[in-house]
């Protein structure tokens, strides 16, 4: 039976208590469609999410639209993006070409833009758990110099790299400073892609160099605040997940079940982090049969469900190459219909 308070329900999982499995659901632009034909609107309320995420304003949304902007759109750090009716886009070309940050100027967190909306929709969402959403740290640094731009100057420009990550990571302490200062939530969430399908993007070693004492301000930032704080990242980041509860996570997405084995995570690390995500997106949604749908959430809920330390989600924002019967399947499941 779901219970009846949202806050103190993930609250109980976040501790590892034997609850009911809750659930969360994050759409593309055509999936939500799909998903509200069924459902109605708005989508959070008409499936109950007990889950609800925001996140200060960009001048690029996340699914800019090409009606709206064109071909490409611009954000705040300078990063050109192109559009689609589809999915989020991707980085056109890198604003820094060059290993240098001379004449760069980041952006100003405090802009009053980005922060117009959040206060309504915190009071709206007061019986929920709310997250918010703080920005990216190494992920928006491969936005700006470009993935193998980066992976070389992590070598060559080692320097060039820490400048630009404590810029990156100042903005996201500037954002959570005003975040906590005005606005009543519950967590604060980084989306910062560590892996790939095999293995990580950098290794171990050089991630704990570059990367985790930066981590480790933000998070500790958010902890005395008493701020729950959800990670996101993509891949096979198994050889960080203890450095990762040692920085003390909370709740790590999405748990891809093509890169890592989620039932071995469980058994791991299962008392010491709560896993958010698990569901295949990249054969079961989009090839599988509605009865697989429903038989795989149901395994994932108990297995991965028990002694509580897990939210049910798909492995990735749901894209437009989910079959819409699977979507009603996974989503029904959650929900017990």
């Amino acid at each position: 039976m779901r219970p009846k308070d949202d806050r103190k329900w993930i609250e109980a999982v976040i501790n590892h208590k034997e609850m009911p499995v809750p659930y969360n659901f994050m759409f593309s632009p055509v999936s939500l469609k799909i998903a509200e034909q069924r459902y109605g609107k708005p989508i959070e309320d008409t499936i109950f999410l007990p889950l609800r995420m925001s996140s200060p304003k960009s001048i690029k949304p996340l699914y800019a639209s090409c009606e709206i902007f064109g071909p490409t759109a611009v954000d705040e750090f300078g990063v050109v993006w192109s559009t689609n009716a589809i999915d989020r886009g991707s980085p056109a070309g890198p604003v820094l070409k060059q290993p240098v940050l001379s004449g760069y100027r980041f952006p100003e967190p405090g802009l009053p833009y980005r922060f117009e909306d959040i206060e309504i929709w915190c009071k709206q969402q007061k019986d929920h758990y709310r997250i918010i959403w703080a920005g990216d740290l190494w992920e928006r640094a491969t936005f700006m110099r470009g993935m193998e731009n980066l992976l070389t100057d992590i070598i060559l420009n080692p320097d060039f790299v820490m400048e630009l990550l404590r810029g990156i990571a100042d903005y996201v302490l500037g954002t959570m400073e005003i975040l906590f200062e005005r606005f009543e939530f519950e967590a604060i969430a980084l989306s910062d892609d560590y892996g790939t399908q095999k293995d990580m993007l950098i290794s171990p070693s050089l991630w704990r160099k570059f990367i985790k004492p930066l981590l480790k301000e933000i998070f500790e930032y958010g902890q005395k605040r008493e701020k729950r704080i959800f990670l996101h990242s993509c891949g096979n980041i198994i050889a960080i997940i203890p450095d990762l509860i040692e920085l003390g996570l909370d709740i790590l997405h999405p748990i891809q079940p093509e890169a890592m084995d989620i039932f071995y995570l469980k058994k791991e690390f299962g008392m010491d982090l709560c896993f958010c995500g698990g569901i295949r997106t990249q054969d079961l949604l989009v090839t599988g049969t509605p009865e697989e749908v429903r038989s795989e959430v149901k395994h994932l809920k108990e297995t991965m469900g028990k002694g509580g330390g897990y939210i049910l989600e798909p492995g990735i924002i749901i894209q437009a190459d989910v079959r819409p019967e699977n979507l009603y399947a996974m989503i029904d499941q959650a929900m017990n219909l």
